[in-house]
């Protein structure tokens, strides 16, 4: 299925309280506190970086500081400066070069050390950055156990070293004769190693900074950058992603735009649902923003430009696979870490753009525009179809009861700002491991949804099919996207099944149900695999719970022989005292993650289609390996 990788234990609302703690000690002059820049961020690290993880999601902290140093040369480069960025990562340190103009060596310091200090205020030097709040560069070296920042220029050079932000020594002098010739070059090195008592037990995964870096590729044609020697380099931009994202499973050519503060590239799949890849100043924006839906705005224009229709925006955009990307001189984001714009300025001249490009593509590429059109026509009337047995399965719905069945639902959902962001849904297999997890969540965030058993395998089925089954129409409900993605009603869907072949298979069905139908609830990172403990280890004086045979050897060897030891066989058998700890501060989750879109369709066919003599040689050569 799809490929799962393991996040750090997340960490959930605290228990809601409407008690009032008296204030201890008084409130005077000695307890107003002035923190350095540096102590700043490491003391509320989560404003400057999002979240902290180990290293096993793309969007943990240690990947956001090696984007913040990438994107210096990343900037540099977009100013005419430096065609080559190298990045080596070995035993969790990291080294970069670039080759642009390296930093004033009079203000080395300042520019990796005091906050709101940097070139990327003057226009004359940076007109497209993304980093213009000077704070990125600062914020690496305040979560670095060691910092090492070099400039070299005009043969000169100035060095400064840190220590958890702390400045331990800084020298400058000339470039000594018997250096290399690259090594003497205009730019900037830094070197930096993650503070492993802010972010524990971390590893970079390089498959996550590989991806990263291809798409610095495509958004900065003609840039190369090398990964422990390995160069990446894209000649077509956004044209090359999109080709890269959906290998043959297109049903025209990818139109490709290129303006001077705008590119783009679109076409449609056979699949259901749309899929967006959005950037600033070549910063990946993966919960989209103002661009993004000027871009789906223009696009709906541009098509009904093209075929002086009135086309319905859903009929033209289901099937959807598009790419854009922006340079804007002032971008707005949402935080620190710029997941989403917010310049609704823009919108007009976007919208603009993309219509014209779309509209001019389109009358270039005749052949394309006719299998746009035959798909937008399949698209309505299919959705004339679904919304006759939509209407059905809302009327036999409303027959069963006024609530949706098996939800326990909670307080706070998506919608309901920051609360909302919290809101979890747990899909889980039956009453009684159910059961456990009503009595032991937290009502304001955290919802349960049980499934009868087994769903129905739904590959390869017409959309039309889950509404006409009565489970997954529920669950369709509880999620809110019976009517579309867009509804989604909670921040995390979470299947909690059991860990056992039983329990596998639903979990491997309902990921074929998403991936087939709501596809973008996975690339978006919404959808995750509940961890619960395999093994009880316990003494009379202490219990441990172990999620592998490692753990409860470790616990066994720590606690002795005499220890008594616990096989979970399924959620029902923990009970809701001890369950509570599991989906509380010490939840561990794995998120769902797909590397690319064309690998879906070969994933689910390989494991949901027919028993292919593929699969069952793959199974019995597994198989024996496993009992070797």
């Amino acid at each position: 299925m799809a490929k799962a990788k393991k996040e750090s234990p997340a960490k959930p609302p605290a228990k809601v309280s409407t008690k009032l703690t008296p204030a201890r000690g008084d409130y005077d002059e000695s307890k107003i506190k002035t923190l350095s820049s540096l102590e700043h961020i490491r003391l509320r690290t989560g404003m400057y970086i999002g979240r902290l993880g180990d290293g096993s999601n793309p969007d943990d902290g240690i990947y956001v500081l090696l984007k913040e140093v990438i994107d210096n040369g990343i900037d540099e480069f977009i100013m005419g400066n430096g065609k080559q960025i190298d990045i080596l990562v070995k035993d969790g340190t990291v080294k970069v070069r670039d080759f642009g103009r390296g930093i004033p060596l009079g203000k080395l310091v300042e520019c990796v050390s005091v906050i709101n200090t940097g070139a990327k205020y003057n226009d004359d030097v940076f007109q497209f950055s993304v980093g213009l709040n000077g704070v990125g560069t600062k914020a690496v070296n305040a979560l670095s156990s060691r910092f090492r920042v070099v400039s070299i220029r005009n043969g000169d050079f100035a060095e400064a070293v840190f220590e958890q932000g702390v400045l331990k020594s800084q020298r400058k002098g000339k470039c000594a004769p018997s250096m290399p010739a690259a090594a003497k070059q205009n730019g900037t090195f830094v070197e930096f190693t993650p503070d492993g008592g802010i972010f524990e037990n971390y590893g970079f995964n390089l498959e996550f900074i590989e991806k990263r870096i291809r798409n610095y590729t495509y958004l900065n044609v003609g840039l190369t950058l090398t990964l422990n020697g390995k160069s990446y380099v894209s000649k077509n931009g956004l044209y090359d992603l999109l080709t890269e994202e959906t290998g043959d499973d297109i049903l025209y050519p990818v139109g490709y735009h290129r303006g001077q503060h705008i590119e783009f590239a679109f076409t449609h799949t056979n699949n259901y649902g749309e899929e967006y890849f959005s950037f600033v100043n070549g910063q990946y924006t993966s919960d989209g923003g103002a661009h993004l839906s000027a871009f789906k705005e223009g696009f709906l224009k541009g098509i009904q430009a093209y075929f002086k229709k009135d086309y319905k925006s859903e009929d033209i955009r289901e099937g959807t696979t598009a790419a854009v990307a922006v340079k804007i001189k002032n971008p707005v984001f949402e935080s620190q870490t710029k997941n989403k714009l917010g310049n609704s300025d823009i919108r007009s001249w976007v919208v603009q753009a993309v219509r014209e490009g779309t509209e001019d593509w389109l009358h270039k590429n005749p052949q394309a525009a006719k299998k746009l059109e035959q798909k937008i026509m399949a698209n309505e009337k299919l959705r004339t179809e679904l919304s006759a047995v939509k209407k059905e399965a809302r009327e036999a719905a409303k027959k069963i009861s006024l609530k949706i069945p098996k939800l326990k639902d909670c307080k706070y959902h998506l919608e309901d700002g920051r609360d909302g962001e919290l809101s979890t849904i747990f899909i889980t297999e039956g009453d009684s491991a159910a059961g456990s997890m009503v009595s032991s969540r937290d009502v304001m965030t955290q919802a349960i949804f049980a499934l009868r058993g087994k769903i129905e395998n739904m590959y390869g089925k017409k959309q039309a099919a889950i509404y006409k089954n009565e489970e997954l129409y529920n669950l369709m409900t509880a999620l809110g996207i019976e009517s579309d993605a867009e509804g989604l009603r909670y921040a995390r869907i979470v299947i909690a099944t059991d860990a056992d072949f039983d329990g596998f298979h639903i979990r491997n069905l309902l990921l074929t149900f998403f991936l087939s139908y709501f596809e973008e609830l996975v690339t978006s990172g919404r959808v995750f695999i509940l961890e619960t403990p395999l093994f009880r280890v316990r003494t009379k004086k202490e219990t441990r719970y172990c999620y592998n045979e490692h753990e409860r050897d470790a616990a066994v060897s720590d606690l002795g022989p005499a220890s008594e030891i616990t096989r979970f066989k399924g959620l029902g058998e923990i009970s809701p005292k001890e369950f509570g700890q599991f989906i509380g501060e010490d939840i561990r989750l794995v998120p769902v993650l797909v590397n690319t879109l064309k690998a879906v369709p070969q994933v689910l066919s390989f494991y949901m289609g027919k028993n292919t003599p593929e699969r069952r040689e793959y199974i019995m050569k597994n198989l024996i390996e496993d009992a070797g």
